[in-house]
């Protein structure tokens, strides 16, 4: 799906979707079938940073309410080896304030950010936004950030992809969808292009 196509089709949420609040609430859902080799269940997403990047959420439930259904791409990632998913975003950083920053995003958003604003969650692709600036231009870069205009920026590497490998130089905290996932040293990322049927 190329950004500025049309995408996604109006459509009454299935009887079966089950609501949820937001981007923890899915991932746990989206792992918990894909480890027990069952199918994605169809979700219904009321909130968090997937459905602000698809221009949905807010409402919970979707009664009397006209809606959109999304086919996304899922991240999934093997951290030291071990498998687990993401749908919205992907973070590694042990502080904002120094250290190495790693974002693989599926949609523009960390929460009032705009973190990655090329990323597209239906392209098949996944952003990766790699950076360890000095403190000062970490505070420039930040009151960019809502916007979205900290990029380009000849300090911050971003590309675009279906796959990333991620060597850390010692091992650094990894959040999933905003959840701790435990420290690593080592990622392997790629995306499950249009895996997920989403309401907003």
């Amino acid at each position: 799906m190329k950004r500025g196509e049309d995408w996604g089709e109006p459509s009454p949420v299935p009887d079966d979707a089950i609501s949820v609040s937001g981007d923890k609430e899915a991932r746990h859902l989206v792992a918990d079938a894909r480890r027990a080799g069952k199918p994605l269940p169809r979700l219904y997403l009321a909130g968090g940073d997937l459905a602000r990047s698809l221009g949905g959420g807010g409402v919970m439930p979707p009664t009397n309410r006209a809606s959109t259904r999304v086919r996304v791409d899922i991240g999934a990632v093997l951290i030291d080896g071990r498998l687990d998913w993401f749908i919205a975003h992907l973070i590694v950083r042990d502080s904002w304030l120094r250290g190495r920053v790693v974002v693989v995003a599926n949609g523009d958003f960390v929460g009032k950010w705009n973190v990655a604003p090329r990323a597209h969650p239906g392209d098949g692709l996944l952003d990766l936004i790699d950076s360890d600036l000095s403190l000062s231009d970490r505070f420039k870069a930040r009151s960019r950030l809502q916007s979205g205009t900290h990029l380009p920026h000849p300090g911050i590497l971003s590309r675009r992809a279906a796959a990333f490998q991620i060597d850390l130089e010692h091992p650094t905290t990894i959040r999933l969808d905003g959840e701790s996932a435990g420290r690593a040293s080592r990622l392997s990322v790629r995306t499950e292009p249009a895996a997920l049927d989403i309401w907003i």
